[in-house]
């Protein structure tokens, strides 16, 4: 007998298996990673601080999740820029999970819907940056950075990160 799909409050289904750092499922029971909260409504500059803040600690399933609700949340103008975005932490997981097919074709559609963004790029991301790095095969060992660590280090004096992810999910 099929158990009933876990659903929210609001009753949205929502799987309640844990996960782990790559955001594959585990079995009920499994000790997981804890995932991000998903809806909780985020300034552009909230969700791409916390997602680079994911994706610094090798976390890009869980980056994904948080550019997601950047991109349900977006006014119109900008919901191509932040599912675009999304795509590519999903590319990054799926590079890191070592199926590079998929890795190719989400990065792909990501660099596709963050392009047109390129000539006026909002919130300081690093749109020209995103499009060289997704040029590329995709690879965890290389970096993904949403804003330019130029624009990045004048707004914060410290150290412009450089986010990686290897196979362990680890932060070389």
């Amino acid at each position: 007998m099929d158990s009933p799909r876990d659903r929210d409050a609001a009753g949205r289904a929502r799987n309640a298996r844990p996960r782990d750092a790559l955001g594959r499922p585990l079995p009920h029971g499994a000790a997981g990673e804890e995932r991000a909260p998903e809806g909780v409504p985020r300034t552009p500059d909230e969700a791409l601080t916390e997602a680079q803040r994911l994706l610094d600690a090798g976390r890009p399933f869980h980056a994904h999740e948080v550019l997601e609700d950047a991109w349900k949340a977006a006014p119109g103008e900008e919901r191509q820029l932040w599912r675009g975005l999304a795509q590519l932490a999903v590319g990054l997981t799926h590079a890191a999970r070592g199926n590079d097919r998929g890795a190719a074709r989400l990065v792909e559609r990501g660099a596709d819907n963050v392009a047109p963004y390129a000539a006026a790029p909002p919130h300081g991301i690093d749109v020209a940056g995103l499009l060289e790095w997704a040029r590329r095969p995709p690879a965890v060992d290389r970096p993904f950075l949403l804003r330019d660590p130029a624009a990045d280090a004048a707004a914060d004096p410290g150290p412009a990160r450089r986010p990686r992810a290897d196979s362990t999910g680890e932060v070389p």
